[in-house]
């Protein structure tokens, strides 16, 4: 599919598809955005859920640190026991915190970049299906090569989702890593190609003005300077 994605002239060799598959909606950037959105709420609730537990464990070691002063000589020993256990739990959460926003951050950049692809297919494509410069042949290719870009966004999206569940499995962080990282590129790749294809179309409607005036709204259509 990333060989695809350079120039739409390449794409008008293969065999055409018919003009009512090319005036038909791709439901894959909803799908994205969704998904995204529940990814991110994923994230939030894991992030509070962690904190939360902080909190309560925070709580329980002052609870326990109030008692010191009621305890007696035989009891102590039992209390120190419970103290640096509490101790242990608290300091192995907050690690975990940590560890958490830090994945969050990573992962809320690269799904901001995958929804920024869903909404640049949007507004695209909504001006490529009414400019009179393609043909309903050059539109329905346009949405072959959309096709590939945006299923392969959802994959990208998908291996974020499978980090977020990860917290709850025996997942290391070595491999949470590598699969953000994985997503990371994916949706940089994707993104630049996108950007690459989308030019190439407002560049050649451009080349197919018919007049000056032609020119001029074409340029201005697609932000052309």
């Amino acid at each position: 599919m990333h060989k695809k994605v350079i120039i739409l002239t390449v794409l008008l060799l293969t065999a055409s598809t018919p003009v009512k598959q090319a005036q038909a909606a791709i439901p894959w950037a909803q799908i994205i955005k969704e998904a995204v959105r529940r990814v991110v709420r994923a994230m939030d609730l894991l992030v509070q859920r962690r904190q939360n537990r902080q909190i309560r464990l925070q709580n329980a070691q002052k609870a326990l640190e109030n008692t010191m002063t009621k305890l007696k000589l035989d009891e102590i020993e039992d209390w120190v026991k419970k103290q640096r256990a509490l101790y242990q739990e608290y300091y192995s959460e907050l690690k975990k915190v940590k560890a958490v926003v830090s994945y969050y951050f990573r992962i809320k950049a690269t799904l901001d970049k995958q929804a920024r692809i869903a909404e640049q297919y949007q507004t695209a494509w909504a001006l490529f299906q009414n400019d009179r410069h393609f043909t309903s042949t050059e539109l329905a290719q346009m949405q072959k090569v959309y096709q590939g870009i945006l299923e392969e966004t959802a994959r990208s999206v998908e291996l974020l989702e499978l980090v977020v569940r990860s917290f709850s499995t025996q997942m290391s962080d070595v491999k949470r890593l590598e699969i953000i990282d994985r997503a990371a590129k994916s949706a940089d790749q994707i993104y630049d190609e996108l950007n690459t294809f989308n030019q190439e179309n407002k560049l050649l409607s451009l080349s197919r003005a018919g007049s000056e005036f032609d020119a001029k709204v074409t340029k201005e259509l697609y932000g052309i300077q």
